[in-house]
Formats: C-alpha cells, sequence, structure tokens
C-alpha cells in the first residue's frame, strides 16, 4: 500500500512538474508575442498581414497537435523583389511529452483555430524600405508553429489524437509556395527565430533541394537557435533531458540529418552544434552571447537553481553577481568554440553579440534601427544583407560582456 501510495505521489508530483513548465513556456511565448509587438513595429504600424489557412495540407496528414490544418501569413513582394522569397519558420518553444503537448494544443502555438488572424511584421520581414532596405520588397512569408517539434516530428498518440506533424507541415508549406510562384524565385531565404531558427538549421539543406537545378541563389539564417548543450548550475544538463522528451514524444529522430545520426543520437543530433559543420546551404548565424532563455530554461532552471541562487539574475543582468557572470563567460566561451570550424567557411555568415536577449531579426529596435545593436560600427540588419548580397563576408563575434554598449538587453 505504501509503496502505490508513493508511485501515486511521484506521478502527481511529475504531473504538476510538467503543468508548471508548461504554463510558464506558454506564458513566457506569450509574452514573448506580446513585448515584440511594440518593438516588431514602429509607432506608425505597417499594416498586418492576413492569414492563409493551408486546408488542402490535411489530406496529406499535415496538421497541427490538434489536427486542424496549418497556416501560414504572406505579404506579396513588388518590384525588384517580385521574384525573391523570405520564408520564416515561427517559433515558440516545443513540448516534451504528449501530456504537454495535449495542453499545448488549446493555444496559437498547436492549432489553427487559436492563432491571430492578422500579423504584423517587423525588423527582416518588415516591409519598409528604411527599416528593411535589402529585403522590405521580397515575398514574406511567415509559416505558423503549431507543431511543437522545430517543424520535424513525425508520429500520432492514438490514445490522444495528439498529433505529431511537423515535417508534413514543413513539407506541404513549402510545396504550397512553391507552387504559388515560389518555383521561380531569383533569391530565396529561409529564416526562423528560437524553435523556429532551430528549425531553419534542421530544414536548411531540405530547402536548397527544392530548388535544385535552378539558377536560385538559396540560403538560410538562424536567429537565437544556436541551443547547447551545456551544463547547467547544479552540473547537470537540463536542456539535453529536455530534447530527449522532445525527440522521442514527436518521433524526430527519423527527420534528423544522417550526417550526424550515423555517429550520434538522436538527441546529440537535435542539438545545432553537432549539425552546422554539415550543412551545405550557405547559412548565417545570429545569436546572442547571453542568451536569455538558455540562461533561464538551460543554465539555471529551476529545477537546477535549488535554492532560487539565480533568481533575480534570470530577471536582471545587473542583478549577476561575479561568480555567476564568471559562469555565463564561459557559456560565451562554449559558443565561441562552437562555431570556429563553421566560421571558417567563406559562405557562412556569424554575429554573435554580447547582449542579454534572446531573437533579434524579428523586432524592429534591433534590426536596424537607431542605435540597434552593432558590432564594429555594423548593425545587424547591415550584416545579414551584406551576407547574402556578397557585399561583404561577415564573420562577427563581439568581445565579452559588459564592452557592448549597443545592446538591447532583455529584463
Amino acid at each position: 500500500m505504501g509503496e502505490k501510495v508513493g508511485m501515486a505521489s511521484k506521478l502527481l508530483e511529475r504531473f504538476l512538474l510538467v503543468l508548471v513548465v508548461l504554463v510558464a513556456t506558454t506564458q513566457a511565448a506569450a509574452d514573448g508575442h506580446k513585448s515584440a509587438g511594440g518593438a516588431r513595429r514602429r509607432a506608425t504600424a505597417e499594416p498586418p498581414v492576413p492569414i492563409t489557412i493551408l486546408t488542402s495540407a490535411v489530406e496529406k496528414g499535415a496538421v497541427c497537435l490538434d489536427g486542424s490544418p496549418p497556416a501560414y501569413h504572406l505579404d506579396r513582394g513588388s518590384g525588384s523583389g517580385r521574384n525573391s522569397w523570405i520564408v520564416n519558420l515561427e517559433g515558440g518553444g516545443w513540448c516534451d511529452s504528449v501530456l504537454s503537448c495535449g495542453w499545448r494544443k488549446g493555444g496559437y502555438l498547436g492549432s489553427s483555430l487559436h492563432m491571430d488572424k492578422p500579423m504584423f511584421f517587423g525588423g527582416i520581414m518588415s516591409a519598409s524600405a528604411v527599416d528593411n532596405p535589402d529585403f522590405y520588397n521580397w515575398n514574406r512569408v511567415m509559416v505558423r508553429y503549431c507543431d511543437g517539434g522545430s517543424f520535424a516530428g513525425e508520429g500520432l498518440d492514438r490514445a490522444t489524437g495528439v498529433c505529431f506533424r511537423g515535417q508534413r507541415i514543413w513539407d506541404a508549406a513549402v510545396r504550397h509556395l512553391l507552387s504559388i510562384g515560389m518555383a521561380s524565385a531569383d533569391r530565396a531565404l529561409l529564416t526562423g527565430c528560437s524553435a523556429g531558427g532551430l528549425a531553419a538549421m534542421l530544414h536548411c539543406d531540405q530547402f536548397s533541394a527544392f530548388f535544385a537545378g535552378k539558377n536560385t541563389t538559396v540560403k538560410c539564417l538562424a536567429d537565437a537557435g544556436l541551443f547547447l548543450d551545456a551544463v547547467d548550475v547544479s552540473g547537470g544538463r537540463s536542456l539535453r533531458s529536455y530534447f530527449q522528451g522532445v525527440v522521442a514524444t514527436h518521433g524526430v529522430a527519423q527527420n534528423l540529418p544522417s550526417s550526424c545520426t550515423g555517429h550520434l543520437d538522436a538527441t546529440s543530433c537535435f542539438f545545432p552544434q553537432n549539425i552546422i559543420g554539415n550543412i551545405k546551404t550557405p547559412i548565417f548565424l545570429l545569436n546572442a552571447a547571453y542568451d536569455t532563455w538558455q540562461l533561464r530554461e538551460s543554465l539555471a532552471p529551476n529545477g537546477a537553481d535549488h535554492n532560487g541562487a539565480w533568481r533575480a539574475c534570470k530577471l536582471n543582468r545587473t542583478a549577476c553577481n561575479e561568480s555567476q557572470l564568471t559562469f555565463l563567460r564561459s557559456f560565451r566561451d562554449q559558443m565561441v568554440a562552437t562555431v570556429k570550424d563553421f566560421s571558417g567557411s567563406r559562405s557562412n555568415g556569424l554575429f554573435i553579440n554580447s547582449c542579454f536577449i534572446h531573437g533579434q531579426s524579428e523586432m524592429w529596435a534591433t534590426w536596424n534601427a537607431p542605435g540597434s545593436p552593432a558590432i564594429g560600427n555594423k548593425g545587424i540588419g547591415k550584416s545579414v544583407g551584406d551576407w547574402y548580397f556578397g557585399r561583404a563576408q561577415v564573420k562577427a563575434i563581439d568581445c565579452p560582456y559588459p564592452c557592448d554598449n549597443t545592446c538591447h538587453h532583455d529584463i
């Protein structure tokens, strides 16, 4: 009897832990959406871009977690950008169990039924020639994120009906875009932020393959997607444990690069550090060396910060003591070491600044606004444009915090 009670207690504890993590993650994603809204747009906002529900994808099994159709937003290009395309894979965390994915399907990150119908674009997605001079008149697409597995899953939980169809959503969305004009593109750029940034890395060569045999310049941009397999403050590996659940729940292994899974386990191959070296398509990595999501959820999550010593530091960098800053600088050193070989390729680009932030390409304030982040007097938007159009090589790595006074830090 005692064993049964103990087991029940453990199951309840596990359920409550998952629920707390899910609520916190969903709220963080929602807060990110809301807070980015002001920074994403100038005071005189551009018109919102309407949603398109891709109902034809359902017959291919390409559905959100709840079985609803996937969706995207498209702002058509014009003039010199009429035959150029940006495909942006939306981010928003992950779900790492059938239970957490079941909860997630009740919101916009798991169902097109709950998505905002119009969406405001900003940063690299902006239609303003002033704010986004290199890409403003391209066809700009935001593929909505509703699978919880970085567009890479393949599976179905028959008991609950939760669908893990990220790979099918990816394939259906790209094929649809090809059918409505992207097939004749002169230029194409696959991009994404956070979980979408990871998705951009996982799918970069797949995206390029859709244009095989065509005279299309194809490149990829991953923003805030350089998630590291790092040791947390308790000596464990919190993010590896979390990713292990994501990979297993979504059946991601079959869709990971074989160049990695041939010698490493599937969870390792969900970490960008183990796949970026084998991406053949030119790719640009944009990341903060002190990524705030990784600080909160990987380096010092509540489960590893047993006495709450990191609570204040996670909320505001100015509350970090010297010991904590030393720990964070070692994380930066790991990130810099991770991209060392990657940066040796002439075709790749790099911008790692010493800022406490998560995601910088989709917001007006950090992309190309006056006073936006810069390394060597060159901002993010200019750096990405120079790299994409071959105007200059960009291999920018900032000096350690707190040397950069151009940062826009999360608080």
